[in-house]
């Protein structure tokens, strides 16, 4: 007969229950890195945050280190912790390693004959992209920028690419919290992805692959956008 449900060895042992803090508070930090609330470049406190999660120190410092094993954050001795600020060189060298694994990826679907169920997807996807940006949420258009590519990476159906897709996953989504300003500037980038998925959808494989290494474009200038941009925001509330 079954344990009852309120049976501590039905329960499992105390560290699951302190896993799982940490693990809760690492999806707290990561969401505040993601959106911006804790900035490029900052450092953070271990005693600060355990005090404003009112936990103790050891589930806050579990969390940071599950966080910098994902690239979110960068452990500097005698320095402490701080939010990676990536460098232009970083910014091409990681958009240069995702446009390697994507272009693989591509490679492969438009082989296929049947591709109806990654199209579907990634057209669903595209939609919502197109929603997001009609309520000017950039933050979601960038988590749907990511499921996008992910999928694409994904259904080429090779474990060893998507594990060395998701490595880059963290870094990624700080390159687009630097380059948020040029993304607003440039809303077609919206309607690319709509366009990338008409092109799985057919048969000019070479179509398809040059357009997603043109999608991929300058990383460095949309950086240079976006800087200008966070520019003329300051300039303005300073004003």
């Amino acid at each position: 007969m079954a344990e009852p449900a309120d049976d501590p060895k039905a329960k499992g042992p105390k560290r699951l229950v302190r896993t799982t803090l940490s693990g809760q508070i690492a999806g707290q930090i990561r969401a505040s890195i993601l959106d911006g609330t804790f900035a490029l470049g900052s450092q953070l406190n271990e005693m600060e945050l355990a005090a404003s999660f009112g936990v103790s120190r050891g589930p806050v410092r579990e969390a940071m280190q599950r966080l910098i094993q994902e690239g979110l954050l960068r452990s500097e001795p005698h320095r402490g912790v701080f939010v990676p600020e990536l460098s232009p060189a970083d910014l091409l060298d990681i958009y240069f390693v995702r446009k390697s694994l994507e272009l693989v990826a591509m490679a492969r679907i438009m082989d296929r004959a049947d591709r109806r169920s990654v199209v579907a997807d990634l057209t669903t996807i595209a939609h919502e992209m197109t929603q997001a940006l009609e309520r000017q949420d950039w933050l979601l258009i960038a988590d749907l920028d990511m499921r996008f590519h992910r999928r694409i990476v994904d259904e080429a159906g090779s474990e060893r690419l998507s594990r060395s897709f998701a490595t880059l996953q963290a870094e990624t989504r700080l390159c687009l919290q630097m380059l948020m300003g040029g993304y607003r500037q440039n809303e077609v980038l919206v309607e690319e992805h709509q366009l990338l998925a008409d092109l799985i959808a057919g048969d000019d494989k070479a179509a398809a692959m040059r357009e997603l290494e043109r999608h991929f474009g300058d990383p460095v200038r949309t950086l240079e956008k976006a800087n200008a941009s966070r520019r003329e925001t300051f300039g303005a509330e300073a004003a």
